[in-house]
């Protein structure tokens, strides 16, 4: 399996974790999941996951 890197952030104040799939780069589109998960995407490419209210999953 090759290796993949990914960055990882979680800002306390907002309980917010962001994880990006590639170096954290704007991204060109996103989608809201009912459970408070943003997807993020650069073109067709999912480039991160944001998770709101993070400490409480």
């Amino acid at each position: 399996m090759p290796e993949t890197k990914m960055w990882v952030d979680y800002d306390k104040e907002a309980d917010v974790l962001y994880i990006n799939f590639k170096r954290p780069q704007k991204a060109t589109d996103s989608e809201m999941l009912e459970n408070g998960v943003l997807l993020r995407y650069k073109g067709t490419e999912l480039v991160g996951i944001t998770v709101l209210e993070a400490s409480k999953r």
